[in-house]
């Protein structure tokens, strides 16, 4: 495929600095562009690359200023981040264009019962249980495994070995990669008299809205009762836990690592660094951001707050706390002079009072 600067730029509503002729045939960064390549520049931190990459085309923002001499050819627009994102997408639909596949795989089994949608792709060894509904343009890859009576929407994503357990409800557009499990039982256990604990039946589900992407190797509990939801838009990285009737925000973000604990509710537009730990039966408000490796313990009612610390506190007192934490070693050394001198200073006080009474 070959585009060229005049294409991108009309399709991006961008404008051109520089040969509106040349012609691209591949994405690349920026730091490893080659003639006959296109890239972008988003992050100011990267400039740089702009005065030696070799990319045939660069998107930057309508408001760049180069600072030295470059070779590409510029197309300017609003986002350069979004709009090589949509070109991404663009280049993506058309690489798959003709190998999209549809159809159920001679090694797969699908109940009887399974209502499958048109343009529905089941993979091999993979596994469509009692009264799943499977909606159009659904792709199942390899070893997926969809439980009893689970819904699923149109134009999904199921990369291999994704589990689904019964009675899930899953939107339009849901893209889940491998290795992930939907509905396995909430971590529900009654502690008894003996010390032994006995395991509360999870009866729930979970419930997952269009245009929900999850990475691999995450975990998504089913409710004990209810749902676990996860709302609309929401984006979940890889290797994440997700407990018991937890609700996630409409177009929240969760990065790896982080965990949340039963209950507990996360607003819409919210941002989850990596490896953040929330505590259960507690409520964030919109646009709540909370730095990585940060403990949260509390409700957080103020709306678009940043959060950072373990426990987590406001990102400035975090700031100048971090400050004064740095400083604690040169803190200690001055402590001790201090302590020091106080001594031989007391002691000289002692021997003064002892010669004068004397």
């Amino acid at each position: 495929m070959q585009f060229t600067a005049t294409q991108i730029s009309e399709f991006l509503n961008g404008s051109i600095d520089g040969n509106p002729n040349v012609a691209v045939t591949e994405l690349s960064k920026i730091e490893d562009g080659k003639e006959g390549s296109l890239s972008f520049l988003s992050n100011p931190k990267y400039e740089n690359f702009l005065y030696s990459t070799q990319a045939s085309v660069v998107i930057v923002s309508k408001d760049f200023k180069p600072t030295q001499e470059y070779t590409s050819t510029l197309i300017r627009v609003e986002n350069p981040y979004s709009s090589f994102t949509v070109l991404l997408d663009k280049y993506n639909e058309a690489v798959n264009a003709n190998t999209e596949k549809s159809g159920i795989d001679k090694l797969a089994f699908v109940h009887p019962s399974a209502k499958i949608g048109k343009g529905v792709f089941i993979g091999p060894f993979s596994y469509i249980a009692e009264n799943v509904e499977i909606a159009d343009a659904t792709k199942i890859n390899a070893q997926v495994f969809i439980g009893e009576n689970t819904k699923v929407g149109e134009s999904c994503v199921f990369f291999p070995g994704v589990k689904i357990y019964h009675n899930s409800i899953i939107g339009n557009r849901v893209i889940i990669h491998s290795n992930t499990v939907i509905g396995s039982d909430g971590f529900g256990f009654a502690p008894q008299t003996d010390g032994t604990y006995n395991k509360i039946p999870q009866i729930g589900n979970v419930i997952i809205e269009d245009d929900v992407e999850i990475g691999a190797n995450t975990a998504v509990d089913r409710a004990t009762m209810g749902s676990t939801i996860i709302k609309k838009g929401a984006k979940i990285d890889n290797l994440i836990q997700i407990a018991h009737n937890v609700e996630i925000g409409e177009h929240t973000v969760l990065a790896a690592q982080s965990g949340i604990s039963g209950s507990s509710k996360v607003g819409p537009n919210s941002v989850i660094g990596g490896q953040v730990g929330i505590a259960g039966h507690l409520t964030l408000a919109k646009g709540t951001q909370i730095g990585a490796q940060a403990g949260l313990n509390f409700n957080i009612t103020e709306e678009n707050k940043q959060w950072h610390g373990s426990p987590a506190q406001p990102l400035r007192n975090w700031m100048r706390a971090s400050v004064i934490f740095k400083h604690l070693p040169d803190v200690e050394k001055r402590i001790n002079v201090l302590e020091e001198e106080l001594k031989k200073l007391t002691a000289e006080l002692e021997k003064n009072t002892i010669n004068n009474e004397r």
